[in-house]
């Protein structure tokens, strides 16, 4: 750890991965068209990238302009070292230093399936993720920072093993520490061990040392409410839950976590955007660590929604992530929750627009600028009955939840 960055404001760790995205064609016949047996698929060069919470969020703050120390636990081969020599290209050994080698271990790598206008699929093994415990912590790496971020435990076993002790042990260190925590999933295989886990009861443990939780709604519906889950995915024939996310499941589910101890909610939305929920307690917001809100008022008791911007489309490889890392620097430059929101979803919107992880990822001014030119948004497709949409002169295209004035 003593040649990771010094001085950095978020230390993002986690689940690290190396990506394999090989370029493909447009296919009119569907995914199913390349998963023959025996069939060859003629595709395109590959990019090698890294992968996983700790490369894609932590490397867009660092696009963005933000002081960011990356956390993530790889093997002694030569998957770990493209990923050391992938990070160094970003930001040279001030990036590359925070890296945990674990000696004999295998680091881990993703295949992306990425066609154009089809969600991807990824072939994963999790390699040394698997063994990152609260240990590889150590409490010098957090000095000087103001947030941790941390990502994909569902990713890692250790962090989903014995009730997930370790994760809320892990958690509790960086929160003790002083800095603001913040909590990302990603949905497991339903037939996975981590899939299997018990994750209301891991969620119990773990979310009293989180401040800022962003799951995805899907991911969130699944670990809080399988069985709804499974309901609605079998009565509309298909996984894509998104379009269901109303506004009364959308408060049902934040209430929750607000009540499992997080002061600042966010669900990833995919196309529909991103929602925000806040806790009602004043008091407990401005103890959330050294990245709480500096308009203290302006995110107490919040309820909105911001759509996202239109674009076209090359992949969304890493779209969640960036849109994550667009609101933490929001967060951490004091910004009140409708800029936040908007320059997450813009950050997100800036991702997708390359095939990778974060290479369409700009500085946080582009990105402000691009807003204040007039970016059109998209629709909101949601049902959200009593919510109200912003406007007039001062139009920042959110829409206010039932409770909002």
């Amino acid at each position: 750890m003593s040649n990771a960055r010094a001085g950095a404001e978020v230390v993002v760790a986690g689940h690290i991965c190396l990506d394999v995205i090989p370029a493909m064609h447009e296919m009119k016949e569907g995914i199913g068209a390349i998963l023959v047996p025996g069939k060859l698929v003629d595709i395109g060069a590959a990019v090698i990238a890294t992968g996983g919470a700790v490369s894609n969020t932590g490397l867009a703050l660092h696009r963005l302009g933000l002081r960011t120390k990356l956390m993530g636990k790889i093997g002694d081969d030569m998957f770990g070292g493209a990923i050391v020599d992938v990070l160094r290209s970003y930001g040279g050994q001030e990036l590359a230093g925070g890296m945990i080698v674990a000696a004999g271990e295998s680091s881990s790598y993703t295949l992306v399936i990425n066609p154009p206008n089809i969600d991807r699929i990824f072939l994963h093994c999790t390699g040394a993720n698997d063994t990152f415990t609260a240990a590889d912590i150590q409490e010098e790496a957090l000095i000087g920072a103001r947030l941790f971020h941390f990502g994909y435990p569902p990713l890692m076993r250790k962090m989903y093993e014995d009730g997930g002790d370790e994760l809320a042990a892990l958690l509790a260190k960086a929160k003790n520490a002083g800095l603001t925590v913040s909590l990302d999933l990603a949905k497991p295989d339903p037939e996975s061990p981590a899939g299997r886990a018990d994750w209301r009861s891991i969620l119990l443990k773990a979310l009293p040392q989180v401040d800022v939780f962003l799951p995805s709604f899907e991911e969130i519906l699944y670990m809080l409410r399988r069985e709804q889950y499974e309901s609605l995915a079998l009565q509309h024939g298909t996984n894509d839950l998104l379009p269901f996310a109303d506004g009364p499941l959308l408060r049902e589910l934040s209430q929750e976590l607000l009540d499992l101890g997080v002061s600042i909610v966010v669900l990833k939305l995919g196309e529909h955007g991103l929602y925000l929920r806040t806790t009602d307690d004043a008091a407990k917001l401005a103890a959330i660590g050294a990245a709480a809100p500096e308009q203290l008022d302006a995110w107490v008791d919040r309820e909105l929604l911001v759509p996202c911007f239109e674009v076209a489309v090359a992949g969304t490889t890493g779209a969640g992530d960036c849109t994550i890392a667009g609101f933490l620097a929001g967060l951490l430059k004091g910004l009140a929750p409708e800029a936040v929101l908007n320059g997450a979803v813009a950050v997100g919107a800036c991702n997708v627009e390359q095939a990778d992880a974060t290479s369409g990822v700009p500085a946080w001014e582009a990105v402000q600028q691009r807003m204040a030119a007039g970016w059109r948004r998209r629709q909101v497709k949601l049902e959200l009955r009593e919510w109200r949409r912003g406007g007039g002169s001062s139009d920042d295209g959110a829409w206010y939840g039932p409770g909002e004035q």
